[in-house]
């Protein structure tokens, strides 16, 4: 049972890291379903991969998708639009065309179950080592360069690293797990009003990951709609048992 709870852990691991600091700006930035738009969008390349290339050029494609969101969020976050609007149009823009792809498809409804929460719990070593390597690169990069740059510059490479990392993340976790650690433990540590908001979150994220792992294990549950599940329940009642009431 270790043996085979061992890479999904470390992989949930990894994930909350990454993923907590990006939801931790979104939420400050006060666009939340930025990461959903930019998940959909590289959850339609893969679709496209999936439905009209066999699967070829899957990173590529996703990527560059994920990336062409990101590039017109950045856009539309200098202009003087509804941006959450904005937004959510891209969501369901993506949403809608995954449908139309993958409606071509005998398997279509699979690789959409797939694509929104992927069952972590047999994912291949190498691709933890990979994502690892990747989401190392990335916080190198938020954290040596990031800073020092300023104005739409600043805005586009935040999307862009943004859009990076669920790039690789909805391919091994799928878009709802990639929103729920995005947004979860970011709300959970803002709702507190922790001291240490950022560490927080990590631990909120490990806390109920983790568990659900284990509960999708035990009780034979698909392990990534298990993880947002959860995430969202618990989140849920924090934050609305936490919070103050409007005067």
């Amino acid at each position: 049972m270790i043996d085979i709870l061992l890479v999904p852990i470390a992989l949930i691991i990894i994930l909350v890291m990454i993923h907590a600091w990006f939801g931790m700006r979104i939420l400050k930035k006060g666009i939340i379903f930025t990461d959903l738009a930019i998940a959909q969008f590289a959850a339609l390349g893969s679709a496209i991969s999936l439905g009209y290339f066999h699967k070829e050029y899957f990173y590529s494609i996703t990527l560059s998708f994920a990336l062409f969101s990101a590039f017109l969020i950045a856009v539309a976050s200098q202009r003087k639009i509804k941006l959450e609007a904005f937004i959510g149009l891209l969501y369901v823009l993506g949403a809608s065309g995954i449908m139309m792809v993958l409606s071509h498809s005998a398997e279509g409804m699979e690789h959409f179950k797939s694509l929104l929460a992927s069952d972590i719990l047999f994912t291949p070593r190498d691709d933890v080592f990979k994502s690892a390597i990747i989401y190392a690169l990335i916080a190198l990069v938020l954290w040596k360069v990031y800073p020092r740059v300023s104005g739409f510059l600043k805005e586009l490479l935040f999307f862009s690293l943004l859009a990076l990392t669920v790039t690789s993340s909805v391919h091994l976790a799928g878009v709802l797990v990639v929103f729920v650690l995005l947004i979860a433990p970011a709300l959970v540590a803002t709702a507190i009003e922790s001291k240490r908001a950022l560490l927080t979150s990590f631990g909120f994220g490990w806390f109920f990951g983790i568990s659900a792992i284990i509960i999708s294990y035990y009780y034979d549950l698909p392990t990534g709609y298990t993880i947002v599940f959860l995430g969202a329940l618990l989140s849920s009642i924090i934050v609305l048992f936490t919070s103050k009431k409007r005067l």
